[in-house]
């Protein structure tokens, strides 16, 4: 038992929090983080159990009875912001929680967290969720190219090379044997067709050949075609302080917006908006469908997901993403990147 009991004590003392545990509003016993910071601060505890016992009573007004017991027995738990040192015009920032450990005895402990340690922990837990999901988008694209591929693509080869077989094995007449002709190059042609969509899909040759407006409204002239609604392109922007990345986004943003609005919101007309202004380059993909509670799908469910997964794409890069939208108001999806200012004499050679 003395050996457990110096491991929490060894724990205690090693904890990163400081912490304070009172009994009856006095000292009973604070950890190494904790007396570092009375040292350097010189803390007052008085002014935390001001601040704790403040919150309690404006949350507590109207409990009658024992004020202590009342408390103890309904609040066992609260936090409070507190700034060290409290006049400082740089203070370090802290949350301290208020846990009650004993309501019979009046124990009750203070801790006192970084909050900047606390954001980190949060941004990193966000990450991780954020990251679980952009994977799960990629297995999810992954999984739909491996199904076209079998149930398109392969089955067209599968009944190209089943057309062959019969040419060779069967005893056909000029016209059944013209008649497979056809069937087989038919079947190839579209099994090329697909092939070829697929692969606009995947990397449009466009992009790497004529840029990222050409090969945005290449995208627009060939949805349009596809589902009868209008998007029209607007703009002629200079992308050449552009990283590759980000053009490759930019496409990528623009492709899932439509593609989210022709399946989603019904519009009967897409504008595509990319703009060059002073330091950076703005997208904005705007229809004029139902739109949708956006508040509603922060959270990144399965129907946001696409969604989720271009805003990922975008922070990555160093660009800011934003979407506006309401029920009944159509969507607008909004994309800005810092444009890179190349040196001209350094990229002919000139010194």
């Amino acid at each position: 038992m003395l050996e457990t009991a110096n491991w929490i004590q060894t724990f205690f003392d090693l904890s990163s929090d400081a912490t304070f545990i009172f009994q009856a509003d006095q000292l009973v016993v604070a950890n190494q983080a904790g007396q570092d910071l009375i040292d350097a601060f010189n803390l007052d505890l008085d002014y935390l159990q001001e601040l704790a016992h403040t919150v309690i009573a404006q949350q507590q007004s109207k409990a009658d009875g024992c004020y202590d017991c009342e408390i103890m027995n309904q609040l066992p738990e609260l936090t409070v912001p507190v700034d060290l040192p409290p006049d400082h015009t740089n203070p370090l920032r802290y949350t301290m929680v208020y846990r009650v450990l004993s309501p019979t005895d009046q124990v009750y402990a203070l801790e006192l967290k970084s909050r900047a340690t606390l954001d980190r922990a949060t941004q990193v837990a966000q990450q991780r969720m954020l990251n679980q999901y952009v994977n799960r988008a990629y297995e999810d694209e992954r999984k739909r190219i491996s199904q076209d591929l079998h149930d398109s693509i392969a089955q067209g080869v599968y009944s190209a090379i089943m057309g062959v077989r019969r040419l060779k094995s069967e005893q056909l007449d000029e016209l059944e044997r013209q008649q497979v002709s056809t069937m087989i190059e038919t079947q190839l042609d579209d099994t090329l067709r697909e092939v070829k969509e697929m692969a606009l899909d995947i990397r449009p040759s466009v992009l790497d050949s004529f840029g990222l407006v050409a090969a945005i409204r290449a995208l627009a002239k060939r949805l349009t075609e596809n589902s009868g609604v209008i998007i029209d392109v607007i703009g002629k922007a200079d992308t050449s302080g552009l990283t590759t990345d980000v053009q490759s986004v930019l496409y990528r943003i623009t492709q899932e917006a439509i593609n989210n609005a022709l399946k989603h919101a019904n519009p009967t007309e897409i504008t595509v908006m990319l703009v060059a202004h002073a330091h950076y380059i703005s997208l904005e993909v705007i229809d004029n469908g139902c739109g949708f509670d956006f508040q509603a799908h922060r959270g990144f469910n399965g129907h946001s997901l696409g969604l989720m997964n271009m805003s990922e794409r975008v922070k990555a890069l160093n660009g800011s993403f934003m979407i506006d939208s309401a029920p009944g108001q159509g969507t607008t999806v909004t994309v800005k990147f810092p444009v890179i200012e190349i040196n001209h004499h350094q990229v002919n050679g000139e010194s």
